[in-house]
């Protein structure tokens, strides 16, 4: 495996008054990652393959905030995407295949990986990225329940993952490469001696480490000692069961809906975009509404079976482009604010962002995601 160089922090450790990183009695690691999900698990992984000792400290239950409420899109095409994620977008969806093997091989469960394509429906204009125009006999063929659209279709070749799959796989993993948890213990800050990091405490203790990477999401700005402008910004969405299993066979994306199928026969329909705070309550009236616009698109859908409603808490910010990068205090970096894309960049996330850490080039250029463009 490749040797790791850490940072340099000597001078931190001579102040701290008994010196606690070398007292064989009190434990500490490379690194600790705040959040526990998908993109702090896979981001966790990515360094214990690098040799070094991690933590992660997860608020709740790992894996059960943004990333279990996801629909698992890995919409790299179309125009949706901010421009300056766009590589980042479409190197992350090249390395899903090769990504989700390995996990499902350390993890020994499945991961959901769809290749169907999305069929996109009411664009304005036809997107940048290799599309295929549909007609609508075409249209017809590949989804026999779509209701023939009026408006330009295009087919995407774009994949769909279980989202709540891969977190299982992703924390399996963790396990199999000897990722070290704690759950629902919330950091309230993370530590300095002498300007630099050396750790996060939470309300029942703290942890020890001369890296950590800020992964907490929605609740990244949360503790010192910065408060980055991340926010919670709220999706409810549902699934059904439809009266059979090929009744939607592609990703269905729409102005006032998507539907995302799943390989057990479940129909997810989603998703608002709301601006609610940290309030995770679904509202009746709105579920009906997202199943009143996917039976306009695919009338049989009127006698599926509601299995499930859920809200989650997408990490917004600003310009909607996430925080990748090292931090102006020296060990602390963040991999945070990823809104509807985490998902969709876990994988190029945990890559970059583990040769930031370890204090290597990245491959790409993140000065448009540098935590210091909000100072």
């Amino acid at each position: 495996m490749p040797s790791v160089t850490l940072p340099r922090l000597s001078g931190a450790w001579e102040n701290l008054e008994t010196d606690l990183f070398y007292n064989a009695v009190v434990k500490s690691w490379d690194a600790i990652v705040i959040g526990g999900g998908i993109i702090g698990l896979t981001l966790a992984r990515e360094l214990r393959k690098r040799d070094l000792s991690v933590l992660v400290v997860e608020r709740g239950e790992p894996g059960r905030e943004a990333s279990h409420a996801a629909a698992g899109m890995l919409a790299d095409c179309g125009d949706e995407l901010p421009r300056p994620l766009r590589p980042l977008a479409c190197a992350s969806a090249r390395m899903y295949p090769e990504f989700v093997h390995q996990l499902e091989d350390e993890a020994g469960t499945h991961v959901d990986l769809r290749s169907q394509g999305t069929i996109l429906l009411g664009a304005e204009s036809a997107p940048e990225s290799p599309v295929v125009a549909l007609t609508k006999e075409r249209l017809t063929e590949l989804e026999p329940g779509l209701v023939p659209s009026e408006s330009p279709a295009y087919l995407l070749p774009e994949r769909s993952v279980d989202p709540r799959a891969l977190v299982f796989a992703a924390l399996r993993a963790c396990k199999h490469r000897g990722v070290d948890t704690s759950a629902g213990d919330p950091v309230t800050s993370v530590d300095l001696s002498v300007g630099v990091a050396v750790g996060v405490s939470t309300p029942k203790t703290s942890f020890l480490a001369p890296i950590v990477v800020n992964c907490a999401g929605a609740w990244a700005g949360k503790f010192p000692p910065y408060s980055f402008p991340t926010r919670p910004i709220k999706g409810q969405m549902l699934s059904v069961v439809p009266p059979s299993r090929e009744m939607v066979r592609h990703v269905i994306r729409a102005r006032e809906v998507y539907l995302v199928p799943r390989t057990d026969g479940r129909l997810l329909i989603g998703a608002t975009v709301e601006e609610a705070g940290y309030d995770k309550r679904t509202d009746s009236r709105t579920i009906h509404r997202l199943r009143r616009a996917a039976t306009k698109l695919v009338p049989a859908l009127v006698e599926a079976r509601i299995l499930e409603d859920w809200a989650g808490l997408r990490p917004g910010t600003p310009d909607n482009l996430p925080i990748l990068g090292a931090t102006r205090t020296p060990g602390y970096f963040v991999a945070a604010g990823h809104f509807r894309d985490g998902i969709l960049l876990t994988p190029i996330t945990a890559q970059i962002m583990s040769q930031v850490v370890c204090g290597e080039t990245p491959e790409y250029d993140l000065a448009p995601f540098s935590p210091e463009r909000f100072n």
